[in-house]
């Protein structure tokens, strides 16, 4: 790395960072580079489908280790497990977040997406809410109301549902019913509702406050805690469930695999810098960040109920950084790597790769000064959100402005790559007339 790169880096990130950083391999570095030879697409790709695979095993880990929290909290209902399976949650979404940099660039991710991280949820669907905050109907939501867990019978278009029994198939029926994004049935946010409750203090401090008395059918507060019970474990099972399907999709002989194959060098270089650049632009942030900030919306806050959403966008840049590196590391510590589209890019194009890891570097600053002034409890990510902050609105909206010079640093590199790439746009911006 030029003195001068270097020097940029460490003033949009800070020195520390900047060490830790090419400690790890996410900024290239004199020390770190490699060979002036480009490396073959084929071991792109290849190292791209293992960081997948290996990212989705560890979401599903995660996702095991919160169903046996959640049982924690069946067996014995008390704030100690509940807090328990809370943080065994907010631990599952750090390798599901990383793992949506695969998104936007594979169809067989993107369309399953949907099953495990659909969100904003209309949460009166699932269980009570205060009907004062919430209201009582929706014209695009039919199923605004529902409660499933108060109700036995409902009604989805004329027809009535039996939801006497509580399971896998009733929630993936219910799961954005008659093409209702809101109708947010199951997924990771559903249970975050379940474990949670809802947030009502708007952009005050403080998240959801549900009781574990919610779950003791000995003491039951909130009513049907047996079915709440009940809830909570099939949504639980069916995260898992899903999750095992992505895991068997990224095994070598894989659904996800054989279409990335089938696309050949080109497409499959294109399907990765598809899915960062439009994570990075259209759905971090557009979707995620601009449309609340520009809202003052905690309702367009992505992990609203638990207070999380800085560490999911966080681990969501950190995912982008893992493809473009080829560099991803794992709970355990281990480290699954090899070559990556970053490599090719200095090869081929070597100031536009250096405009993209100035980009990212400079990105993951400034979310991280999100992450660190809700980590230390000063300022929570809805906070930030509130009309009344001047400095917050500004700390997400130029952390969502770098998101888009980070997609746009992407796509300039492309034509030196040999292949073709479209972004995609934020739905919610392009009704408000903006883009990100």
């Amino acid at each position: 790395m030029h003195a001068r790169m270097r020097r940029n880096i460490a003033g949009l990130v800070g020195a520390a960072t900047l060490s830790v950083l090419a400690g790890a391999g996410l900024v290239w570095t004199s020390s770190s580079a490699r060979s002036a030879a480009a490396p073959e697409a084929g071991a792109i790709l290849a190292t791209y489908g293992d960081i997948a695979a290996a990212t989705y095993a560890d979401a599903l880990a995660s996702a095991r280790t919160l169903r046996e929290a959640v049982q924690g909290l069946l067996d014995a209902p008390s704030d100690s497990s509940l807090g328990k399976a809370r943080e065994a949650w907010k631990a599952a979404r750090v390798s599901y977040m990383q793992s949506e940099a695969f998104r936007f660039g594979n169809a067989i991710v993107d369309d399953w997406e949907g099953r495990v991280n659909a969100w904003p949820l209309d949460e009166g669907l699932i269980d009570y809410v205060d009907a004062k905050s919430y209201g009582s109907e929706k014209e695009d939501n039919e199923l605004f109301v529902a409660n499933v867990i108060a109700n036995k019978s409902l009604k989805l278009g004329g027809e009535t549902v039996d939801a006497t029994t509580i399971d896998a198939a009733l929630i993936g029926k219910l799961h954005q019913a008659m093409e209702t994004d809101a109708a947010v049935a199951g997924g990771y946010h559903a249970i975050e509702f379940l474990l949670w409750g809802q947030d009502l203090n708007g952009t005050g401090k403080g998240a959801g406050a549900r009781p574990a008395s919610d779950y003791n059918v000995a003491a039951c507060s909130g009513g049907n805690c047996d079915r709440r019970r009940a809830y909570l474990v099939a949504a639980t099972d069916l995260l898992v469930a899903d999750l095992e399907e992505m895991v068997g999709n990224w095994k070598p002989d894989g659904k996800a695999r054989k279409e990335l194959a089938e696309k050949g060098e080109a497409g499959g270089l294109s399907a990765i810098v598809t899915g960062l650049g439009s994570l990075s632009y259209g759905e971090l942030s557009g979707e995620r960040m601009k449309v609340g900030a520009l809202l003052h919306d905690p309702e367009e806050e992505h992990d609203c109920f638990s207070d999380n959403t800085h560490n999911s966008h966080f681990y969501d840049q950190m995912g982008i950084m893992n493809v473009w590196n080829a560099r991803y590391v794992r709970p355990d510590g281990s480290v699954v790597s090899g070559p990556s589209i970053a490599e090719l890019a200095r090869v081929k194009a070597p100031e536009a790769a250096k405009r993209i890891d100035e980009a990212l570097a400079s990105t993951l600053g400034k979310i991280k000064a999100i992450k660190d002034k809700a980590d230390n409890g000063e300022l929570a990510y809805d906070q930030m959100l509130s009309s009344t902050n001047e400095a917050g609105n500004k700390m997400i909206l130029a952390a969502a402005d770098a998101l888009v010079a980070q997609a746009r640093a992407l796509e300039a590199a492309v034509p030196a790559l040999g292949f073709k790439i479209e972004l995609g746009e934020s739905a919610k911006l392009s009704e408000m007339g903006l883009t990100p």
